[in-house]
């Protein structure tokens, strides 16, 4: 696989990484799909998910790819009132990423980003390399430091 912008932005940072390529499925882009065919404990897959809030525009949360995200506790995170999910249509224009291949590394513009802290129980989370089937395993706490990040419970009960 041809190196992605975010592996050569966690290069220049320092950060180590591991590559997990699966085949991708364009009728399931789902996080399901991801853990079915490469085996990875559920508590390691992540996804990003980008949302908007009236004050203060996008933001990024990181959840694992089983969970639901609560946005009354996202928008509490980003200090809002309330939060809407990016319409997938919007997605490529507003992060440069397509659904299934969304990194929170490398968008077009850096946002507010929340990792959920279950992450925290991890040696290393999983999340897009910026493209369908390929996602990178990174030291969660060391994704955070790079993306300015909070760790905070932002998924459903």
């Amino acid at each position: 696989m041809n190196k992605t912008n975010v592996m050569r932005l966690l290069e220049t940072a320092g950060i180590s990484y591991s590559l997990l390529e699966y085949p991708v499925d364009p009728e399931d882009l789902s996080g399901d799909h991801v853990i079915a065919v490469t085996g990875r404990d559920p508590a390691e897959v992540f996804k990003t998910l980008v949302m908007h809030g009236e004050k203060n525009g996008y933001a990024v949360c990181c959840i694992p790819a089983r969970e639901a995200l609560d946005l009354k506790k996202a928008a509490k995170a980003f200090g809002e009132k309330k939060v809407e999910l990016l319409p997938v249509k919007e997605l490529l224009r507003v992060t440069g990423y397509v659904r299934g291949g969304c990194s929170p590394v490398g968008m077009k513009k850096p946002f507010p980003t929340v990792i959920d802290e279950t992450a925290l129980l991890c040696e290393r989370i999983f999340v897009s390399a910026g493209v369908r089937g390929a996602m990178l395993g990174v030291d969660p706490q060391a994704l955070a430091a790079y993306l300015h990040a909070r760790m905070l419970d932002v998924t459903e009960l």
